[in-house]
C-alpha cells in the first residue's frame, strides 16, 4: 500500500482511498489556580501536594469558577476567529474512573463557551488551507494513575485533577498526516502568542485526540456537499497524543489498519484507541462511548455562565498580534519572502527576536543569521528562543559589519563562532583576532601576481575555460587568510587574466 502523487490519497489493493481526521486539541490553560478551586496549578510538585478538597470530591465542596480561565477561553475564541458565545453552560459528565474522585468531570457539551470558527494553516508547499473550529470548552482535567512504582498496586496522583482544559474541537477538515500536524503546529503558536497555554506538550500542557476515517476516494466531496456522514467512513479516536511525530505515525499506522480490514471484508469498529510509539502502532483501548453512555446533565452547582459585551470587546482589545497579522506584517515592512515570515513567526521569542535586531540593517541577512546560525546553536544546546544567550544587538552589529565590508561572509562564522562563545561583540572579536576584511587593493593585487606567476599554465587555461578563475580566487583568499574582499580578488583576477 503506496502513497499516490496526491497526498490525501492512498492506495489500497481495490482501489483509493481518502483519510478524514477532526482532532481534539487538548490544551492546558495558562491559570496559576485550577478551574473550580484555589489550588496551585504546576509542574514538577510532589505526589498529591497541590489538591483541595474539591479537587479530591469530599462530600459537601462545591465548584467556584475561575474568572481568569474564563478571559483565557474567550482570548483563545477570539484569536481562532470564532464566535464567543454571550451564554454558556457546564455540564456534569458521568463516568467512574480512579482518577476522578467524583465520579464525574465537569465540561461543557450543551452550550459551549466559543462556537464555530476558523484558522489559516500554512501547508509544507508554502500554499494555505482553512480549518473549520465546531467548538471550544472549558472542562477540568483528570488526575493521573501511576502503575510502575508496585507490582500489585496502583498509586494516583490528583495534582492535574481540576485543572483548566480547553478542549478545541476541529471539523473533519483534515485530509493528510502533514496536514494534521500542521493544524497543531499553528494551534500551538496561537496559543503561545496569546499566553494561554504555554504549548509544553513534553509535560502534557498540549496534546491532541485524533479522530480518523477513511473513505472511498470521492466520497469526502460528496459529504462536503451533502453534509452527510454516511459517506465518510467509521471513525476511530487515538488519545492522547502529544507529539508531532507522534500524530504522523499514528495516522499513518490507523489509516492502513482501516484500509486493511475493509478490504479483506471486515467493518472497522467505533473504538478509542492509544497509539504505542515504541511499536508505531494503534492499539484498542475502550470501545467508543457516545453522549448518551455519559448521561449528561447541567452541574446544578454552577449557575449558566452570562457574559457581557463590553467584557468581550475590552478582551478582544487587549489581543497581541497574532501569527497570520505578524507574518503579513513582516512581508510587507520588512520585505521578506512568506517562507522567512513563516519561518519566524513559528516561535513569537523569535519573530520578536528578529525585530530587534533587523532595525536599519538588511532584513533579509538579519532572517539568514536568525534562522539558520543562531536557531541552529540553540537547537544543539536544546534550547529555544525564549532562552536565547546571545543579544539581538550582537546579530545587529555582525550584520552592519558585513554590510560595511569588514568582515566577508565566510569571516563573519567565525566571528559568530567567537561571540557565541562568549569572548564580547563582533567588534571586540573582530579586534582581538585581527579578523578585518582586507580591501587594500595593492596587497590584494601582490598576492594576484605572485600566484599567476607561479601557474602561469592554469593562467593560461583561463581564456578558454573562465570559470577555472575559481581555483585562482581560492587560492588568493588561502594566501590573505580569508580575509581578502572577495569582489575586489574577483575583478583584480579577471583584469589581470584578461576576462
Amino acid at each position: 500500500m503506496t502513497d499516490t502523487a496526491n497526498t490525501k490519497l492512498i492506495q489500497g489493493r481495490t482501489g483509493p482511498w481518502e483519510i478524514v481526521m477532526g482532532l481534539e486539541i487538548h490544551a492546558q490553560v495558562a491559570s496559576r489556580a485550577k478551574l473550580f478551586s484555589g489550588a496551585a496549578v504546576g509542574f514538577g510538585a510532589g505526589p498529591n501536594e497541590q489538591v483541595s478538597l474539591v479537587d479530591a470530591g469530599f462530600p459537601g465542596m462545591l465548584p467556584t469558577l475561575n474568572r481568569h480561565c474564563v478571559e483565557q477561553a474567550v482570548k483563545t475564541g477570539l484569536g481562532l476567529r470564532a464566535k464567543i458565545n454571550r451564554r454558556s453552560q457546564f455540564d456534569r459528565k458521568n463516568y467512574f474512573y480512579p482518577d476522578l474522585p467524583t465520579g464525574y468531570q465537569i465540561s461543557q457539551l450543551f452550550y459551549p463557551i466559543v462556537g464555530e470558527g476558523v484558522v489559516e494553516v500554512e501547508a509544507e508547499d508554502g500554499s494555505f488551507f482553512n480549518v473549520g473550529i465546531e467548538r471550544l470548552h472549558l472542562e477540568q482535567d483528570a488526575g493521573k494513575l501511576i502503575h510502575d512504582l508496585s507490582p500489585t498496586e496502583s498509586y494516583v496522583d490528583l495534582n492535574r485533577a481540576g485543572t483548566a482544559l480547553m478542549e478545541i474541537v476541529s471539523k473533519p477538515d483534515l485530509r493528510s498526516p502533514e496536514e494534521a500536524v500542521a493544524y497543531v503546529k499553528k494551534i500551538r503558536t496561537i496559543l503561545i502568542y496569546l499566553g494561554t497555554c504555554d504549548g509544553d506538550m513534553e509535560k502534557g500542557n498540549l496534546r491532541a485526540d485524533v479522530n480518523v476515517s477513511v473513505c472511498r476516494a470521492g466520497n469526502y466531496d460528496k459529504f462536503k456537499e451533502t453534509g452527510d456522514f454516511s459517506y465518510l467512513g467509521t471513525r476511530c479516536e487515538i488519545k492522547n497524543v502529544n507529539s508531532f511525530r507522534f500524530i504522523s505515525q499514528a495516522i499513518q499506522y490507523e489509516a492502513r489498519r482501516q484500509i486493511e480490514i475493509i478490504e479483506d471484508g471486515g467493518a472497522v469498529v467505533q473504538e478509542t484507541r492509544l497509539f504505542d510509539p515504541t511499536k508505531g502502532e494503534t492499539r484498542s483501548m475502550r470501545s467508543k462511548e457516545e453522549a448518551m453512555d455519559y448521561r449528561y446533565f447541567p452541574d446544578p452547582d454552577l449557575l449558566p455562565l452570562d457574559l457581557e459585551e463590553a467584557w468581550i470587546a475590552d478582551i478582544k482589545a487587549s489581543l497581541p498580534e497574532l501569527p497570520d497579522e505578524k507574518r503579513k506584517r513582516l512581508m510587507s515592512e520588512y520585505g521578506l519572502s512568506q517562507y522567512d515570515a513563516v519561518v519566524l513567526i513559528s516561535e513569537q521569542a523569535k519573530a520578536d527576536y528578529f525585530e530587534a535586531a533587523a532595525k536599519g540593517r538588511d532584513a533579509k541577512l538579519v532572517s539568514n543569521w536568525v534562522t539558520n546560525e543562531v536557531s541552529a546553536r540553540l537547537a544543539a544546546d536544546g534550547k529555544d528562543f525564549s532562552e536565547n544567550p546571545l543579544p539581538a544587538a550582537h546579530v545587529a552589529e555582525l550584520v552592519k559589519l558585513i554590510e560595511e565590508g569588514v568582515i566577508s561572509s565566510k569571516i563573519a562564522k567565525e566571528v559568530f563562532d567567537h561571540v557565541w562563545n562568549g569572548e564580547g561583540s563582533p567588534s571586540e572579536v573582530v579586534e582581538k583576532h585581527g579578523l578585518k576584511q582586507v580591501t587594500d587593493t595593492g596587497a590584494i593585487e601582490k598576492a594576484v601576481d605572485e600566484i599567476i606567476a607561479a601557474n602561469p599554465d592554469k593562467a593560461a587555461a583561463v581564456a578558454e575555460k573562465p570559470q577555472a578563475i575559481g581555483w585562482f580566487v581560492g587560492q588568493v583568499m588561502k594566501a590573505t587568510g580569508g580575509k581578502a574582499n572577495p569582489a575586489a580578488v574577483n575583478d583584480i583576477l579577471k583584469a589581470k587574466l584578461g576576462l
